[in-house]
């Protein structure tokens, strides 16, 4: 155990400058894991006041003793170990931290072996040569010819760090080490090898990539077939990492034929990883092998058997799509687009609703008429609100290519169509793209097809709905000009003032509320004053403290003659009159800023 400071007196004050350290030290043993948790947390702070010696000699064999304990603290202490290589006496001494992380390295939890790991690694950058090959390649060779499948796990992962500081001969060592472990009986071991052999692969160099590590990734007896479909999951990384170091002569000859068999796996999980990087794959090979094999085994992902293999896919449709030339995706991936459409599970055509619209770009006009409108307005009219929502928020990449005209005859109807949507997440979308489509159509031919239901929104039973609808006459008043403004959306925005429902007189205050800043004083001070002041009547408190609320917005909008002689008179009376305690909060709010 650490030895104790020298004390002066009978007992130990609690003044003393070693008390704290000592109660973190008895708190490392404690029987409350908290406690002993929170110790290991604080071990940098116990490191910096022992200093170096007392760290290496003292607290660095109490950790070795801590080491018989719960994961979650063992997972700490490797976390801490990995930064402390200052408070040993940097690189020189930090050989010092290698065996406890050993030990950690060997215990049963997965998640405390690879925090162990990444720590040791941390630690393997930082030595000088003559440890690394002492302290550290020992421990790696320990590790590796350990008995328990544990050690070996560990040690797969630990071969980057020696093998690009070392000489020629321990290099073949390392190799050759990391070769045996590839081939090892258990599982683990060699799922671990395969996770880590695209990393260790970037420092193999070119021969003894091709005549040592090749031969136990790809082939029949290689990690890219292995039996089990956990080691085989790896797959697709490995020969991302592989393809990147290799020509496309190599490429064609070893890559391919494995890229091959993990896209025809009979494991639908081998299959989704080859979906979810199968773009990354492409970028790496060379744009010849791109437009030569892929197409036809990425469509052959698209049909795939398994509705998660199919959704990962249509989710790289357009990412795919830019790799390889036009006439390609017409030819090959269109008719596979088409039967996604109509795919039986939800989350297929939902995944292809959020990328497809951006093939417009890649196929210009008059391909994205013939071939993708169909699509678009099948996926629009479909009957999950999400798929619906997926291809709304992307208009503007159509919109970008076919033009306002043509958008306005095909696709303009089904959005229509949508405003009235029963889900309103689906109406929401709609509302938060009408500027846009304002913008773009036009003040007539707005107020024609769109106008009308701009107001309706605002009648809503969703409130989310209708705040996004004052939001969106804002916008509109921006776009528009406040002449718009004031003689086609504020008039009926007044009327709803009267309306029998609290709720949608509730709304004529919001939309006075957010037109203010667009629509000037003029308007405010004619049009919309007037009813707001007229509504600081009514029954309901709801809409008087409201009335406050919207007053008080508008004095930054309105004459200083219009707030004290309109204004504050009707705010006055809220104040002194009426009944209602929010009522009187928000109107005195108003008359301090009148005042």
């Amino acid at each position: 155990q650490m030895a104790a400071p020298k004390q002066t007196g009978p007992a130990r004050a609690p003044e003393d400058e070693y008390y704290p350290i000592a109660v973190l030290i008895d708190e490392l043993k404690n029987d409350d894991i908290q406690l002993r948790l929170n110790s290991v947390r604080r071990l940098s702070t116990i490191a910096l006041a022992l200093g170096p010696d007392r760290t290496r000699n003292e607290l660095i064999p109490l950790l070795k003793e801590s080491l018989d304990d719960e994961d979650e603290v063992l997972l700490a202490i490797a976390e801490e170990m990995g930064n402390f290589i200052p408070y040993t006496g940097g690189p020189d001494f930090a050989y010092c931290l290698l065996e406890v992380l050993e030990t950690l390295s060997l215990v049963e939890e997965t998640e405390v072996r690879e925090k162990a790991v990444a720590s040791l690694c941390k630690i393997g950058e930082s030595l000088p040569p003559a440890h690394l090959e002492e302290h550290f390649v020992g421990l790696l060779r320990r590790l590796a010819k350990g008995e328990w499948f544990t050690s070996r796990t560990s040690a797969c992962g630990l071969f980057v760090v020696p093998y690009r500081r070392s000489h020629p001969a321990l290099r073949q060592e390392l190799l050759q080490l990391f070769i045996q472990l590839c081939r090892d009986e258990v599982t683990m071991v060699r799922r671990a090898c395969c996770k880590s052999l695209g990393t260790f692969a970037q420092y193999v160099e070119k021969p003894l990539l091709k005549s040592d590590l090749l031969p136990v990734f790809v082939g029949p007896k290689g990690l890219a077939e292995d039996e089990q479909d956990n080691v085989r999951l790896w797959s697709m990384e490995n020969c991302i990492a592989l393809a990147k170091l290799l020509s496309p002569e190599e490429n064609s000859q070893f890559i391919i034929p494995t890229f091959r068999h993990a896209n025809q796996d009979k494991s639908w999980r081998v299959r989704f990883k080859v979906a979810e990087h199968f773009c990354k794959l492409c970028e790496a090979l060379s744009p010849e092998i791109t437009r030569t094999e892929m197409p036809p085994a990425f469509v052959r992902l698209l049909k795939d058997s398994e509705a998660e293999v199919r959704t990962v896919a249509a989710g790289k449709v357009t990412e795919f799509a830019q790799l390889i030339p036009p006439e390609l995706v017409i030819r090959q991936l269109i008719p596979a687009l088409r039967e996604l459409a109509d795919d039986t599970s939800q989350h297929v055509r939902e995944a292809l609703a959020s990328v497809i619209m951006q093939m417009a770009s890649l196929l210009g006009k008059a391909h994205t008429l013939e071939h993708l409108l169909p699509l678009f307005l099948k996926l629009l009219r479909d009957e999950v609100p999400e798929v619906r929502l997926a291809i709304i928020s992307k208009l503007e990449h159509v919109n970008n290519v076919v033009g306002i005209e043509q958008l306005s005859q095909s696709l303009l109807p089904a959005i229509i169509e949508l405003a009235e949507d029963r889900q309103w997440r689906v109406r929401l979308a709609i509302i938060e793209y009408v500027p846009l489509l304002a913008s773009q159509l036009g003040v007539e031919f707005f107020d024609e097809k769109l106008g009308n239901f701009c107001m309706t929104w605002l009648g809503d039973t969703v409130y989310t709905i209708r705040e996004a609808a004052t939001i969106n006459l804002k916008r509109l008043a921006e776009i528009f000009g406040p002449e718009w403004a004031q003689n086609t959306i504020i008039p009926k925005v007044m009327t709803l003032s009267s309306h029998p429902n609290y709720l949608y007189r509730m709304t004529t205050l919001f939309a006075v509320s957010t037109l203010a800043p667009v629509v000037g004083s003029e308007i405010i001070g004619s049009t919309m004053l007037p009813v707001v002041l007229k509504m600081a009547n009514d029954a309901v408190p709801n809409i008087r403290f409201n009335v406050a609320k919207t007053l008080k917005a508008l004095l930054p909008y309105v004459e200083q003659n219009v707030a004290q002689q309109k204004i504050r008179p009707t705010v006055l009376h809220l104040v002194n009159e009426d009944n209602d305690r929010d009522v009187k909060f928000f109107a005195q709010q108003a008359l301090a800023e009148i005042s």
